[in-house]
């Protein structure tokens, strides 16, 4: 009788197991195929996590917001609702403690330090690791550095979907090519 509890406990603890991450994974697919895709201007460098693997760190080029309310603190919540640029690029068009209009697209994000001179709210933005095989994230981390150099003909971005207030990193694009994509063609140029 013992080793039939024992059993059975062993089932539910399997079964959970595998549910937790599997429901993890759908609940990012989910983002992906019914979000709303935006394009955010990236600034990347290259660090290594130890448990996690090799990433680009990516620095956003929106991730601030002026706005005349000054009651933020440091790693306060912070609803950042979103609207496109005529680029096409995901612009911050308001910020507030509360969710201000669930028709609009929007995230959470943490405070990291309000300007009260500038009236300027920075935040640090949910998405800002891109994880890649080990052997090109170094590769991919210079190929994204020497694009931004070249301001006039370089794009460099981060594509994210957005749904519910959820937040999922689907790729880097460098000039219409995904990261992937561009570090195996400098890759194989390389090798020519």
């Amino acid at each position: 009788m013992k080793t039939i509890h024992i059993f059975i406990l062993f089932i539910v603890v399997a079964v959970a197991q595998l549910f937790v991450p599997a429901q993890m994974i759908f609940n990012r697919e989910s983002i992906i195929n019914k979000g709303i895709a935006y394009k955010f201007k990236t600034q990347p460098v290259d660090p290594s996590d130890p448990y996690r693997g090799k990433y680009i760190n990516l620095n956003y080029e929106q991730n601030s917001f002026v706005t005349s309310d000054t009651m933020w603190e440091r790693k306060d919540k912070v609803y950042v609702c979103l609207e496109t640029d005529s680029l096409g690029f995901a612009k911050v068009n308001a910020v507030s403690k509360t969710p201000l209009n669930l028709d609009k697209d929007f995230f959470i994000a943490e405070v990291v330090w309000y300007n009260k001179k500038d009236q300027k709210l920075n935040f640090n933005l949910p998405f800002n690791r891109y994880y890649m095989e080990e052997t090109k994230a170094y590769d991919a981390e210079v190929a994204v550095r020497n694009n931004r150099r070249d301001s006039v003909t370089n794009t460099t971005y981060a594509l994210v979907y957005i749904k519910d207030g959820e937040a999922v990193l689907n790729d880097v694009v460098i000039n219409d090519i995904s990261i992937k994509e561009y570090v195996e063609k400098d890759i194989d140029k390389s090798i020519d």
